[in-house]
């Protein structure tokens, strides 16, 4: 059964879809932009932009009762394929062991200026 999952600990969705949906023991979370859920502020470094991106998704996975130990699949985004290292300096931290399955775009342009946007997908 399908269900919305939203919390106010991460960025509401600024457009026509949900920051995520679950549907039997996986979870979609939608593409998480670099903002603080308090300010709606961006940091400016994409070492900081991709920690508030991944603390984003960490806070609708708790929400829903998962954690970043259930992401199967991620897709990073970028503005410049460039920062690629300096992202994943950053998104080492949050995935140390048995790694999901990852795959990385650099893209022309992000919405709202951002340097980086990241999804996952989850699996109890």
């Amino acid at each position: 059964m399908k269900k919305i999952v939203s919390t106010k600990n991460a960025p509401e969705a600024v457009g026509t879809y949900s920051q995520a949906v679950e549907n039997n023991g996986t979870i979609y979370v939608s593409g998480q932009l670099p903002l603080d859920p308090a300010t709606n502020k961006m940091p400016e470094a994409i070492q900081e932009q991709t920690e508030q991106c991944l603390k984003n998704i960490s806070s609708i996975l708790e929400e829903a009762g998962y954690s970043l130990d259930n992401v199967a699949k991620t897709t990073g985004l970028l503005d410049d394929l460039g920062n690629f290292a300096e992202m994943n300096k950053t998104y080492v931290k949050f995935f140390q062991k048995d790694m999901p399955a990852r795959v990385c775009y650099q893209v022309v342009k992000l919405p709202m200026g951002a340097k980086v946007e990241i999804d996952v997908i989850a699996v109890k």
